[in-house]
C-alpha cells in the first residue's frame, strides 16, 4: 500500500493566552487574553456542547452578521459587534511557543475578524524551526503580519506584501511591540509584485502565501482564488531558490489537503511534500477544521 500524502493535522499546543471553548451550530466560543468572543464559523455544523445561555453568561462580545447577509464562501461575514460586558475595542495578546514571544494587537473589525488567526501558529512555529538568520523570506497576502514577525525574530530577511494600507500599518504596530525592526514592508497587490520579481530576477529561500478566496488589490484589482492560482505558483517557482521552502495555506471552503498536495507536487516535482489540515481543538471535545496547507520543505 502506497503512503498517503496526507499526514498532518495541526493545532496550537500549549497557548495559554488563546482558548477555543466551545463551537457549534456555526458559531465558535473562544478567549483571546482577557476576553471571550462569540463568532460565526460556517464548519461548525453540528451542535454546540455547551447551552446558548452559558455561551452568552460567558462571553464578552458577540459579533452578528447583518440580516440581509447571504453567506458565500467567498466573503468575509459583514456585521457588528453586540457587547454583552465591558471591554475595550482594542488589546494585547502574546504568543509564546518553543523560544517564539510574538505580542499582538487585537481590534474588532466590522467583518468578524479580530487580527490573527489562532490556527495559523503551526505554520509559526515551522517558521521558528525551519529558517535560520540572513535567508530570505516573503510574505505573500500577510495580513498583520505574524508569520512575518516569527521569521523575522529567528533572523530572516523578511519582505512583506499587503494590498491594504491599514493592514500593513497594523503590522508595523505589532513588530514594534514583539520588539523587532528592519522588515520592508510594501503595500501592493501580491500578484503583481511577484510578476515584477521573476521580471527583476530576485530569489527568495522561503516563500509564504495565504491568498483569500476573494480580493482586491489597492486600486481595486479583482483577485478570484481559482482563477490565479496555478499562475501565482508559476511565479513563485521562478522565484524560489531550489531548497528554498513554500508554505501555501488555503481557506476556501471545499478545497482539501489533496488540492495542495498536486499543485505543489506539480510545481516541485523532486521536493518532499507535506500537507495537512490546520484546525483548533476545543475544550468540548471538537476538532474544527478551518484551513488546508501544504509546504515544501
Amino acid at each position: 500500500m502506497s503512503k498517503s500524502p496526507l499526514n498532518q493535522l495541526c493545532f496550537p499546543q500549549d497557548w495559554k493566552q488563546y482558548r477555543l471553548i466551545d463551537c457549534g451550530d456555526r458559531r465558535k466560543l473562544e478567549q483571546f487574553g482577557q476576553y471571550i468572543l462569540i463568532r460565526p464559523e460556517p464548519q461548525a455544523i453540528w451542535p454546540s456542547k455547551y447551552s446558548d445561555k452559558k455561551w452568552h453568561e460567558m462571553a464578552h462580545a458577540e459579533f452578528v452578521r447583518k440580516p440581509d447577509f447571504k453567506q458565500n464562501a467567498s466573503q468575509d461575514m459583514e456585521g457588528g459587534w453586540k457587547f454583552l460586558k465591558n471591554m475595550p475595542e482594542e488589546w494585547l495578546i502574546t504568543y509564546e511557543n518553543q523560544g517564539a514571544k510574538l505580542k499582538a494587537k487585537l481590534r474588532m473589525t466590522g467583518f468578524g475578524h479580530v487580527g490573527i488567526f489562532p490556527e495559523q501558529s503551526a505554520n509559526w512555529d515551522f517558521l521558528q524551526q525551519h529558517l535560520i538568520n540572513g535567508q530570505k523570506v516573503l510574505n505573500l497576502f500577510a495580513y498583520t503580519g505574524m508569520a512575518t514577525l516569527a521569521a523575522r525574530q529567528v533572523g530572516a530577511s523578511v519582505t512583506h506584501i499587503d494590498s491594504v494600507k491599514n493592514v500593513v500599518n497594523w503590522s508595523r504596530e505589532n513588530m514594534e511591540l514583539s520588539n523587532l525592526q528592519d522588515i520592508r514592508w510594501i503595500v501592493e497587490d501580491a500578484f503583481k509584485f511577484v510578476g515584477r520579481e521573476v521580471t527583476r530576477g530576485n530569489y527568495y529561500d522561503c516563500i509564504i502565501l495565504d491568498p483569500p478566496a476573494y480580493g482586491r488589490g489597492p486600486k481595486g484589482e479583482k483577485w478570484i482564488l481559482e482563477d490565479k492560482l496555478d499562475e501565482l505558483m508559476q511565479m513563485v517557482k521562478s522565484i524560489l531558490n531550489p531548497k528554498g521552502k513554500v508554505i501555501l495555506n488555503l481557506y476556501s471552503l471545499g478545497y482539501s489537503p489533496l488540492l495542495c498536495y498536486n499543485i505543489l507536487s506539480y510545481y516541485f516535482p523532486d521536493r518532499q511534500i507535506e500537507t495537512g489540515e490546520l484546525a483548533l481543538k476545543s475544550e468540548t471535545g471538537f476538532y474544527l477544521p478551518l484551513s488546508v496547507f501544504g509546504r515544501v520543505v
